[in-house]
């Protein structure tokens, strides 16, 4: 198993759920999980360690969901 493989089945499930409590919705959250880790694989040299790999993973995963909401017209609400 090569290095990026080991983040994704080390990682994946922890995106998924975060992104799930973003969306409420499973359907989005893999296909936001999804589009992360490809995201994540195309930029992994960019990764300078100094955060917990876990955190630029979720930080892709919430920049994807919220580019998701703004390609689909969807209304995010915010709590004051």
């Amino acid at each position: 198993m090569n290095d990026f493989e080991e983040i994704y089945h080390t990682y994946f499930r922890a995106v998924y759920l975060y992104v799930k409590s973003l969306a409420y919705n499973e359907q989005i959250a893999e296909e936001i999980t999804s589009e992360t880790f490809i995201k994540a694989m195309q930029s992994i040299d960019t990764f300078n360690g100094t955060c917990d790999i876990r955190v630029w993973l979720c930080q892709i995963a919430k920049n994807s969901y919220f580019s998701y909401l703004r390609k689909n017209n969807k209304m995010i609400l915010v709590d004051e």
